[in-house]
């Protein structure tokens, strides 16, 4: 009996910065065709076209989905298409099959048809897309700002003795305001151009400053609209907060369970048994900057809240060394948090030890 309807394919495309590398299979794995396209909107909507008219074009699997594929990745969700995000294929394969993009693309496919790939692609079109934003602005103008201050002090160590006297003692508000003010109109001599060089310096850390402060407000903002449950969290701030949504991206939904935010922030014990010998290992892997946002917490709570306090002494009085205490509290503190960025979710049948938990 014939199927009802075209028959269904899976799209495959190895992203680059200027064209992207299609490829169509059946869902029984049989290549129908590859062909390159640039990545502009039009180019995206060619793309899709050319992939439905060889049948039913439900999922895909796209590379790079958070830098080159952003934006076709978009535009594919809008068309109704389920994007899934492969990694590059590994070495030992690209040893066996070769490297082309069209090789690539079909790779990617194929890899969203095995279940290979099954992470769901973020969604880059909402507030938190908007916090990632901030944070990268934000974490630019810090770094940029720690060398602005270094080089006006090593300047300010070497400079004209009357100069680094009359300097000396001031905390660093008051620091770089006064180099602010220095006269730098004459730049003739050493001791003029380590005047003017300060003064250049003082007013680019004030500038930086006023971003940083205007960030603040914005992310703060931002997370406020976006999830304001998760700021009454105990020792959850705005930086905290962003990072950790920044992690879940704009559909947390994508995440099966808590269990699955706490492996994306490197909070889940890896299984490292082998033989007789039974263990596990701390995850070193997932997402750094969420993991370090965890761990701010648990130092907050650690410090201010009594609960998390008795917690750690019993712990420590059952023989648990205070890294493992820190690991298995970041683990209870993304359970805590995935139930506030998904309210939705069921909550799972583990405890948290007081303190820890909502």
């Amino acid at each position: 009996m014939p199927p009802d309807g075209p028959e269904e394919v899976l799209l495959g495309v190895d992203t680059h910065k200027d064209v992207h590398a299609a490829a169509v299979v059946t869902a029984l794995g049989r290549a129908l065709g590859t062909r390159s396209f640039p990545a502009t909107a039009e180019g995206y909507r060619r793309l899709v076209l050319w992939a439905r008219s060889f049948g039913a074009l439900r999922r895909a699997g796209i590379e790079c989905t958070g830098s080159y594929g952003a934006g076709l990745a978009r535009h594919l969700r809008v068309e109704g298409i389920e994007v899934t995000e492969v990694n590059q294929p590994d070495k030992a394969a690209r040893r066996r099959h070769g490297k082309t993009d069209a090789v690539d693309a079909e790779a990617a496919a194929r890899a969203v048809l095995s279940g290979r790939a099954t992470a769901t692609a973020k969604a880059g079109d909402g507030p938190v897309e908007t916090l990632r934003l901030f944070k990268l602005a934000k974490g630019s103008a810090i770094k940029s700002r720690t060398q602005a201050i270094n080089q006006l002090k090593s300047v300010l160590v070497s400079a004209d003795s009357a100069l680094r006297e009359s300097l000396a003692g001031l905390s660093n508000p008051y620091l770089f305001r006064r180099c602010a003010e220095l006269d730098g109109s004459d730049t003739a001599g050493p001791a003029a151009a380590a005047r003017h060089t300060l003064r250049l310096l003082a007013r680019r850390i004030q500038h930086l400053t006023e971003e940083i402060d205007d960030l603040n407000k914005r992310i703060g903002a931002a997370v406020e609209a976006s999830t304001p449950a998760l700021l009454d969290a105990h020792g959850v701030g705005p930086d905290s907060a962003a990072a950790l949504l920044i992690a879940a991206g704009d559909n947390p939904e994508r995440l099966a369970d808590e269990a699955s935010f706490a492996a994306l922030c490197g909070t889940s014990p890896v299984e490292a048994s082998s033989g007789k010998t039974q263990r596990r290992r701390l995850n070193r892997g997932g997402d750094r900057q969420a993991n370090a946002a965890l761990y701010r917490i648990v130092l907050s709570r650690l410090r201010w809240d009594q609960r998390t306090r008795d917690y750690l002494q019993r712990r420590l009085a059952e023989g648990k060394t205070r890294r493992e205490i820190i690991r298995c509290l970041k683990r209870y503190i993304a359970r805590e948090i995935y139930r506030l960025i998904v309210p939705t979710s069921t909550p799972a049948n583990h405890p948290s030890p007081a303190g820890v938990a909502a």
